[in-house]
């Protein structure tokens, strides 16, 4: 029996250290409840990213503040923490131009891993009501001068910038009403006690296809797939486009080379057409880029959408 030496021990030791370290679970912290469509994406995203690392990816819920509380707590990360951020456009983009201080910096405090999902958003009607087309759409604003009142699931939220963009096209001036989330716009909606509502196409679908509201137009360059039968605004003759999406942010103290690691693994992913096909069943659009090709991604939205926000001279209540 071969005798116990330091160098034995510290070759063990080592080895020891490299296998913990291997099993270390990575954190995906979520701004936003379980349910939702950012906890969805996160969870699809972890359960295929914990198998191509090989190692536990666990996802946790810190909700408030439309998601800043979560960027507060991933841009304090230390480079001992192994954790990234299900982030959107609110959190990334418009929260930073409309606070006055959101406790974190979007571009200096993150770093971009992977776009994962894009969205787009739907203009919905009550089901019974007399506007069946955007061509009316147009005729009864004109008909009905000031009575723009637009329903969005928040105000200050993307939604809310795009019913400017919108009002602004159509040569309107709408009265934005800001909700708490997508489940008491859509009821109203529904009820009649809105006119007009804009938010997400994952979050009006389901509604319209139930026969309980009519989107009228949806906002990406193409139609949704699900929905052959309803045009783009474009297609309307409104010239907008607005997307949105889901993406996977690491704090600024990462090492370059894990965020490298996951944002690669991340596209793999993205690029499986089982996982492409889910991401689609939730009426969203796959993305497929790692970290460098999501930061030029998050640069141009950066530049589309923050013309719109400091035009609109809105600031959000502390």
């Amino acid at each position: 029996m071969k005798p116990w030496t330091p160098v034995l021990a510290l070759t063990l030791s080592l080895a020891a250290i490299s296998a913990a370290s291997a099993q270390t679970p990575l954190n995906l912290i979520v701004g936003y409840p379980p349910g939702g469509s950012s906890d969805r994406v996160a969870r699809l995203v972890s359960e295929r990213l914990g198998k191509e690392l090989g190692v536990p990816v666990v996802i946790e819920n810190r909700t408030g503040a439309g998601g800043r509380i979560a960027a507060q707590y991933v841009a304090r990360a230390s480079a001992k923490d192994n954790v990234l951020m299900l982030g959107n456009p609110a959190v990334m983009v418009v929260a930073p131009l409309v606070y006055d201080d959101v406790g974190y910096d979007a571009a200096k405090d993150f770093q971009t891993v992977a776009l994962v999902a894009g969205y787009r958003f739907g203009f919905a009607v009550p089901a019974d009501s007399p506007v069946k087309d955007v061509a009316g759409l147009r005729q009864t604003l004109a008909a009905n001068p000031g009575q723009f009142n637009l329903g969005v699931p928040a105000t200050g939220s993307l939604p809310h910038f795009f019913g400017l963009m919108l009002g602004k096209a159509l040569g309107e001036n709408p009265e934005v009403v800001g909700y708490r989330g997508s489940g008491p716009l859509v009821t109203e909606l529904i009820g009649g006690h809105l006119k007009y509502g804009l938010d997400t196409f994952d979050a009006l679908e389901p509604q319209h296809a139930g026969g309980k509201l009519r989107i009228l137009a949806v906002s990406g360059e193409q139609r949704e797939a699900t929905l052959p039968e309803v045009p783009t605004f474009k297609e309307a003759g409104i010239d907008v486009v607005a997307t949105a999406w889901n993406g996977i942010f690491a704090p600024a103290a990462m090492p370059a080379a894990d965020v490298e690691r996951y944002g690669a693994a991340i596209k793999k992913i993205a690029q499986d057409p089982a996982f492409a096909q889910i991401i689609r069943d939730t009426r969203m659009e796959p993305i497929a880029a790692d970290a460098k090709e999501s930061q030029k991604l998050l640069d141009e939205y950066r530049a589309q959408w923050a013309p719109v926000v400091k035009a609109s001279g809105f600031r959000a209540a502390p």
